[in-house]
């Protein structure tokens, strides 16, 4: 048993060392609830690796059994955490987190804001990121909304989950209360929970929540009758994972005023900067291409919205 829990010690100094060595950017600007149990875990192992090779008696057979359950529990941590690993943000995305005279962008360890310099609008918008996608990696596709004057805000959620930051709406809406009408929206899973937002804050007295935007993402039940915002779901036609077939079947899901704008040629990693992304499809245009695409759409909706 002392082998056993020695190997895991080992190996769980093992995955938190790979994590901090290939994704220490995105840790490091993500939320801090990773880090801490990164941290945590890292100093657990080297108690149970002390723990390991320090003499002792013979144990009761019921000792036994408890230690192999506790290995088996911190086996199943251990791949939870490997799991968690992030998605790195990178360029355009990293560049555009530089502010300019036009666009003020300010970053802490719970979210991204972009502010217009210049003549803001009384619209604002809140992006959920997809799962374990580093939060700066929707900067460069969402800037233009700024750069035409509207705020964005990007969560950045704890362990990269959206819907354990399913309090971020009504944060950023009391951070900004000079902002009267707001866009949820959200890239895959991000979308799920963005798309709840929408259900449960369009009637609020101020700061009310009149659209959703969905970057390859749909809704978990149906919001055909209970949702009444304007909505844009945009996706990619060789996504693998928010396929054109789950796209499609959410229309069901959705108001039948519902907007649907398909990218052609672009996947599921083409709506933020951070790389490819396994079981995604394989693109037949450019992510340049694909960004400008999502990044004008996404402006001719929310320049659409009649302020209420």
């Amino acid at each position: 048993m002392r082998i056993l829990q020695g190997l895991l010690a080992l190996a769980g100094l093992g995955v938190v060392a790979w994590v901090f060595l290939t994704t220490w950017d995105a840790v490091v600007h993500g939320h801090p609830a990773y880090a801490v149990l990164l941290g945590l875990t890292a100093l657990g192992c080297l108690v149970l690796l002390w723990w390991s090779f320090r003499p002792r008696a013979a144990v009761p057979r019921w000792r036994t059994a408890l230690a192999l359950v506790g290995c088996l529990l911190l086996a199943g941590w251990l791949a939870g955490l490997a799991w968690l690993r992030p998605f790195v943000a990178v360029e355009p995305a990293l560049s555009a987190m530089a502010s300019t005279a036009t666009v003020i962008v300010t970053e802490s360890p719970t979210g991204i804001v972009m502010v217009p310099g210049l003549d803001p609008s009384a619209t604002g918008i809140v992006f959920q990121p997809g799962a374990r996608v580093d939060a700066r990696a929707y900067v460069a596709i969402l800037r233009p909304l700024v750069d035409a004057g509207y705020t964005v805000v990007i969560p950045k959620q704890p362990l990269g989950i959206a819907f354990l930051a399913t309090g971020a709406f009504e944060s950023a809406r009391d951070s900004h209360p000079e902002i009267t009408q707001w866009v949820v929206g959200g890239h895959s899973l991000g979308g799920t929970v963005a798309a709840i937002d929408a259900e449960d804050h369009q009637f609020d007295a101020g700061g009310t929540v009149s659209a959703l935007l969905l970057y390859g993402s749909y809704p978990a039940s149906d919001m055909s009758t209970s949702l009444s915002t304007a909505v844009l779901s945009v996706s990619g036609t060789l996504d693998g994972l928010a396929t054109p077939a789950d796209i499609e079947a959410s229309r069901a899901d959705l108001p039948a005023e519902a907007s649907f704008v398909p990218v052609v040629g672009a996947v599921h990693a083409f709506f933020g900067d951070y790389g490819p992304q396994p079981g995604d499809g394989t693109p037949t245009i450019s992510h340049d291409d694909a960004r400008a695409q999502i990044g004008q759409v996404s402006l001719d909706f929310v320049s659409s919205l009649v302020p209420r």
